[in-house]
């Protein structure tokens, strides 16, 4: 008797399919209320299952992370390393942008008072709040007063400063931390159970959020604007391809194949358009590599708030963009403030919602473009949102690997022999 090995879609697949599907849906029930209305809420339920457990994972693994590396000055080494990184590569992000822009000209082939406008007003309640708070606000609202009411909002930034001062904590006591430890390695293992479990809801997941997106705002709403969104997405390949790729051959890391590593976070990570659902899967991959836990549970985390190559490439991008469909005309001088202004606010405004746009709002007032023109490139944010998440997600794959190379974190054994299995 024959017998047929049963076939199965990988997870990756699953979720091409997805997307595929999800696209197709979405356009055939253009502002189909009820299809609208099921779509969201299979995205809304997979999104609210990843929130709910990337915290508990970054509490358990950071604080175990940074208890088993103990010595405060090799944490600050490794801390000063990852954010001098990620400057460095956001700068460079930004300037990719700011070079494609003057060289392509995107907004002179548009008349931007023909496009369709569309409102802003919650961003722009969020500029105003985020602008007068000011850096030192910033500064002290990265320290909790209320570490659980930190959990409770979701506040990245407070939770990792509180696991990484918990876990000094529990390195400090010695023999009697051993306990907390291993209570909380089970707590990440009992975490990374349940993400195996939610991730088969993620094609689901995918196809309702991409429907939505489509069957709300139609195909048609990418015409306009579409060589601007063509322009914006070979930049962010080039960048990917380009730069990332340099910074992988420079550290003697294998690029493609660490990319084909993380296929499915990188494909999850363009169709939902977050970085929190590819963040538990990513970092249980980045361990699994042979990536010290205490860097993988610090960098990518980190990462998510301070790393954002693809949106760094989309603010600058979007602001010359802008600047040209006013037919404003701007010295070095003006993009070289503009520059320093996004490198300042993409940092100060981490973890704001929707904060790839309210950077922008902040940032085009220092070249004379009009809030108002942030209305014309509303309407397709969300599609361009989608390649920069995945960018992100490459950046920070790349980051994680990096910084533990030179920290001799990194098992080069492990990572070449995970590598070879796929």
């Amino acid at each position: 008797m024959k017998h047929y090995r049963r076939f199965r879609l990988n997870q990756g697949s699953q979720i091409v399919i997805g997307l595929v599907l999800g696209i197709m849906i979405g356009a055939m029930t253009y502002h189909n209320q009820f299809a609208i209305s099921t779509m969201s809420t299979l995205g809304a339920i997979f999104l609210r299952l990843i929130q709910m457990i990337v915290l508990p994972i970054v509490v358990s693994c950071l604080t175990v992370g940074i208890a088993n590396i103990g010595d405060l000055s090799r944490l600050g080494r490794i801390g000063a390393k990852t954010l001098v990184y990620f400057e460095i590569l956001s700068t460079i992000a930004i300037l990719v942008g700011l070079l494609v822009a003057n060289v392509a000209r995107p907004g002179d082939f548009i008349n931007i008072h023909r496009l369709h406008a569309t409102d802003i007003s919650k961003y722009l309640v969020i500029a105003k709040t985020a602008g007068k708070a000011g850096v030192a606000a910033t500064i002290l609202d990265v320290i909790p007063t209320n570490i659980f009411a930190s959990l409770a909002s979701g506040d990245m930034m407070p939770v990792i400063f509180f696991s990484v001062f918990f876990g000094l904590g529990i390195a400090a006591i010695g023999e009697q931390g051993k306990g907390v430890i291993k209570a909380l390695n089970a707590v990440s293992q009992v975490m990374f159970r349940i993400t195996n479990w939610v991730m088969h809801f993620a094609p689901l997941g995918v196809f309702g959020l991409i429907g939505m997106t489509i069957a709300q705002m139609g195909l048609a709403a990418l015409l306009p604007l579409g060589y601007f969104i063509l322009l914006a997405y070979l930049t962010m390949i080039f960048f990917c391809v380009v730069i990332l790729g340099l910074v992988a051959k420079l550290w003697h890391l294998h690029y493609w194949q660490t990319m084909r590593a993380v296929w499915s976070e990188i494909i999850l990570a363009f169709s939902t358009a977050s970085s929190e659902a590819t963040l538990p899967r990513l970092m249980e991959k980045m361990k699994a590599m042979g990536v010290e836990n205490g860097v993988a549970s610090f960098v990518i985390p980190t990462g998510y708030t301070f790393n954002l190559d693809g949106s760094a490439i989309y603010q600058s991008l979007a602001a010359i963009f802008l600047a040209q469909a006013y037919g404003l005309h701007l010295s070095l001088a003006h993009q070289f403030t503009l520059l320093l202004v996004l490198m300042i606010t993409s940092k100060g405004m981490a973890g704001v919602p929707g904060a790839s746009f309210v950077v922008l709002l902040a940032s085009v007032a220092t070249i004379g473009v009009p809030a108002a023109g942030l209305t014309f490139i509303a309407g397709i944010d969300r599609f361009v949102d989608m390649g920069r998440t995945a960018v992100n997600v490459v950046g920070n794959t790349i980051a994680t690997l990096v910084i533990a190379k030179s920290e001799h974190a990194l098992d080069q054994k492990q990572y070449q022999t995970y590598l070879q299995q796929l």
